[in-house]
């Protein structure tokens, strides 16, 4: 196995700067660390704002990724959850406090001191996260999950974080039979959202810029599929929707959208976009109407969607790279050019 010192990874050196090979080290495996060995590592939009500091100073130098899928290939002395040969995802903290009443109730996404990021962090010593675009990853095995047979390693990947994305506020705001969803955005995100609102039984509507996915968002399971761009989409869909989940990363006429609700609907946003939003605030009194965000999901239920995809076989849409290919796949992420994720092999790094 190589070295804990000498981990062969892909580093933004600077922000903006391109990604380049270099070697990193990890801790030495602790009594409940388990070692992984990644075998793919999705490339989310975020990996692309937190290089290029879109969302404020990075850590640098910065391995990205924290859409992990590997196997288990040695574990701690006190280790029980995980054996040798298992196969195991991680998403975006690999660790909290464990103290708070957050993560008391399995909400570790939410605790009061924050959590570790996987990448673009600190360990709670000082030392820097680095993330999956490497090798090898040593992590705690209560910050790991178990990725069910049936779900490639490939396509699991993305599940880490595009999947617990948006299954987490279509679990929180029960998405299911009798309910209409609608999806804003078709990208990484939003393709795992259509799968998912379709799989808990709600009646899906994708709502994106143009109708050029449409056939790719009713084969995900939208029921609908209505491009923004056209006026008469907002005057016609006015009061239809029980919940809104917004995927994408940009600023949004939220006042047209937030039209788009039903009385006590929610428009949720997962997206993340680097700039600032406003709203006129009758667009909530009217309706009762909850304007509100989300972020990833905590431990148990990250492990809840990835058997809940395994059960209905569900996986990300993915386009495998080499790691050469990272660069011109951010590029490729930015002009919206990926159906719908990119997975790095990091066999290739």
């Amino acid at each position: 196995m190589t070295s804990l010192t000498a981990i062969p990874a892909y580093a933004a050196p600077a922000p903006k700067a391109p990604l380049e090979r270099t070697t990193i080290a990890r801790r030495p495996v602790g009594p409940h660390d388990v070692l992984i060995e990644i075998k793919y590592a999705g490339i989310c939009h975020s990996d692309i704002h937190q290089a290029r500091e879109g969302w404020g100073k990075g850590i640098f130098p910065m391995v990205p990724g924290h859409e992990i899928a590997g196997i288990v290939t040695a574990t701690g002395s006190a280790v029980t959850r995980y054996a040798v040969g298992d196969r195991v995802g991680v998403g975006c903290f690999v660790d909290s406090c464990r103290e708070c009443e957050y993560c008391e109730q399995g909400l570790e996404q939410y605790c009061v001191q924050g959590t570790v990021a996987t990448y673009n962090g600190r360990e709670k010593n000082g030392e820097p996260t680095y993330g999956g675009y490497s090798t090898h990853l040593v992590v705690d095995e209560g910050y790991a999950v178990r990725i069910p047979e049936g779900i490639g390693l490939d396509e699991a990947a993305p599940l880490l974080c595009a999947g617990i994305t948006t299954y987490s506020p279509l679990r929180h705001w029960n998405a299911g039979p009798g309910k209409r969803v609608a999806v804003v955005g078709l990208g990484g995100l939003g393709h795992m959202a259509v799968k998912l609102a379709a799989a808990m039984g709600a009646e899906v509507t994708v709502l994106s810029q143009s109708l050029r996915k449409k056939d790719d968002g009713l084969r995900l399971g939208a029921t609908h599929y209505r491009a923004t761009s056209d006026e008469a989409t907002f005057e016609e869909l006015r009061g239809s929707f029980d919940l809104i989940l917004c995927t994408v990363s940009a600023p949004l006429p939220l006042g047209s959208y937030l039209g788009l609700l039903r009385v006590d609907g929610a428009f949720v946003n997962v997206g993340a976009p680097e700039e600032p939003n406003s709203l006129n605030m009758f667009s909530l009194i009217a309706g009762r109407k909850t304007l509100a965000g989300s972020s990833i999901g905590g431990i148990p239920e990250t492990q809840e969607m990835l058997d809940f995809c395994a059960e209905h076989h569900l996986g990300a849409d993915i386009e495998v790279i080499r790691a050469d290919q990272i660069n011109e796949a951010y590029e490729r992420v930015l002009a919206s050019d990926v159906r719908y994720r990119f997975v790095i092999d990091t066999a290739t790094i």
